[in-house]
């Protein structure tokens, strides 16, 4: 298993060399090349993973003192997931990029990043997951920059590159902490000394709250989190296969490194609760500024900032495999989601005809509504319909229903969402409501009482060892008056929601014409001017700098 552990990363970097060697005559040969290294990338990952369901142990290639790859649950899941989405965009580049002249090149990168992808999740050591974690920055860079004549495409990849930057300077400030308090670069034997003693100070500083807030602040600049998230919607200039990668799998590197520092995590309690505002924040930002793009791929990546933030937060109360499950489930959706787009515009650019799909009947030309369920009806079934899944899933899973509040939390959000749901259902024009309700009402149910029963079966899987699962959500507990106080303050939220609909439906012109309305509108439009404030500040620093150059020159 060691030595197919090993192959795992060996086999892309081989074809990427492979695919670089060969005459610029035989670039479709590449393409094919890249392909088969793909799929056998992905059979290996497949063995691995069977062997590890099956019962193989964990263990260390290079034993656990000096650790290079780590076979555990968390390396073989997320390889596996890697390959496959890898093995997606690549098939899908074999036509998509066949009128690109630098066609071989663009495979060689593809196969560089799957590698650089596959030994960060399998990394066993702190030096190898930096030199890893700063190559898929570069990587990216070289990607969303691939169309050398936009230069919008050359900006926003340095704009990305420039974030990732910052983002790698918490990460290495963890590692040189970690190991000037433990000693060791091997996760495995930092791991075991840090449970020994995790109340170690370095310099006056608790190394564990220190390392894990500096960790997470890494995790947020890669995963777009709110203030480090103005790099993913605009770079979008970049080829559809890399859109889709870099949204299905490398903008989940939040949370793998999140899962992967776990043993630290639940001596860091605070540092979740941090992890949980932040995260809590983008969700509804991204989802907002979501909302009133007229951009179909800038619409997509503020989707995808708004389920980062979800999946952060999932990370903030204790549901580290959940964050999992939600990082698989997303990158398979976003993913195939970016390459349809891509079809969609390549399709539009061949004909300027709108094309007729069931969706667009049923969005753009609205049909007339027989009847409307009244907001009174479908604001109980919101309130009904969550506690019936609340009830559900802790029966099936834990009696006590406080047990984990994370857990709580998390379906107290899938609230959140189903009111969503049933509020768009509410004001859609169509010609059977209820009948729309109804099925909205059981998909509701399957998804959510699915997701608990999945995100369990993911703990069981990722972190066999009970005491570990429950530490990682005592570690994000808060004190009960906390608690409530949240949950109460979501339940307002919906209802408040729902007096918001009441009113619009009596008094639609006015409140869509006040000014308030307005004054919202604009703010989210300009999109709460973050990418303002950056610019404003990179013209002061310019300055700043051309002064100094001035004073400079007296010496």
């Amino acid at each position: 298993m060691k030595t197919l552990l090993l192959l795992l990363p060996c086999i892309p970097i081989a074809s990427a060399i492979l695919v670089r060697l060969l005459p610029a005559r035989q670039a479709a040969l590449a393409g094919r090349i890249s392909v088969g290294a793909i799929v056998l990338t992905a059979l290996v990952a497949l063995v691995l993973l069977i062997g590890m369901v099956s019962g193989q142990p964990a263990a260390a290639l290079g034993g656990p003192d000096h650790a290079l790859l780590l076979l555990d649950p968390l390396s073989t899941l997320m390889a596996l997931v890697i390959s496959a989405i890898s093995l997606v965009v690549h098939v899908y580049s074999l036509r998509y990029m066949a009128e690109e002249p630098r066609y071989a090149h663009f495979f060689a990168l593809l196969d560089l990043m799957t590698a650089s992808l596959l030994l960060m999740v399998s990394a066993g050591n702190l030096i190898l997951l930096l030199v890893v974690w700063h190559m898929i920055g570069v990587l990216l860079y070289f990607l969303l920059g691939f169309e050398t004549r936009s230069r919008s495409a050359q900006r926003y990849a340095l704009w990305t590159l420039l974030t990732y930057r910052f983002g790698d300077i918490p990460m290495v400030l963890a590692a040189v902490l970690l190991y000037h308090a433990y000693g060791t670069f091997s996760l495995p034997l930092m791991f075991e000394r840090l449970a020994a003693d995790p109340s170690l100070s370095v310099f006056g500083l608790p190394v564990v709250l220190t390392a894990g807030a500096l960790i997470a602040l890494s995790a947020f600049a890669r995963s777009a989190q709110f203030m480090l998230h103005t790099w993913l919607p605009y770079t979008m200039e970049g080829p559809t296969p890399v859109s889709a990668l870099m949204h299905a799998g490398i903008v989940n590197a939040g949370a793998f490194i999140i899962n992967r520092f776990a043993p630290l995590y639940i001596h860091a309690g605070p540092v979740l609760h941090w992890v949980f505002i932040v995260g809590l924040v983008t969700a509804l930002i991204g989802s907002m500024l979501m909302l009133i793009q007229n951009d179909i791929k800038k619409s997509l990546g503020y989707s995808t900032m708004g389920q980062m933030g979800f999946m952060i937060m999932e990370c903030g109360v204790g549901a580290f495999s959940l964050a999992i499950f939600h990082l698989i489930a997303h990158g398979l959706f976003k993913g195939t989601l970016f390459l349809s787009a891509g079809g969609v515009i390549g399709d539009a650019r061949h004909s300027d005809k709108v094309p007729k799909s069931g969706v667009y009947t049923f969005v753009v030309e609205r049909q007339a509504s027989a009847s409307k369920p009244s907001w009174f009806a479908m604001a109980v079934l919101t309130v009904a319909v969550p506690a019936v899944m609340l009830l559900l899933t802790h029966w099936l899973i834990a009696s006590d229903i406080f047990q984990e509040q994370g857990a709580v939390v998390l379906l107290f959000f899938g609230w959140i969402t189903g009111a969503q749901l049933l509020y768009t259902i509410h004001r859609m024009e169509t010609t059977d409501p209820w009948r729309m309700v109804t099925l909205a009402v059981f998909s509701l149910l399957i998804i959510v009482v699915g997701y608990s029963l999945m995100s369990y079966a993911f703990g069981v899987f990722l972190y066999p060892e009970e005491s570990m699962r429950q530490a990682i959500y005592a570690a994000a507990g808060i004190s009960r008056p906390w608690f409530y106080a949240l949950i109460a303050l979501m339940t307002l939220v919906i209802l408040g929601g729902w007096l918001f609909v009441y009113r619009s439906d009596r008094d639609d012109d006015a409140l869509r014409t006040s000014p308030l309305w307005i004054r919202v509108y604009t703010h989210l439009s300009r999109e709460l001017y973050v990418s303002d404030l950056y610019s404003l500040f990179g013209r002061g620093l310019l300055r700043g700098s051309a002064q100094l150059n001035r004073w400079l020159r007296w010496l």
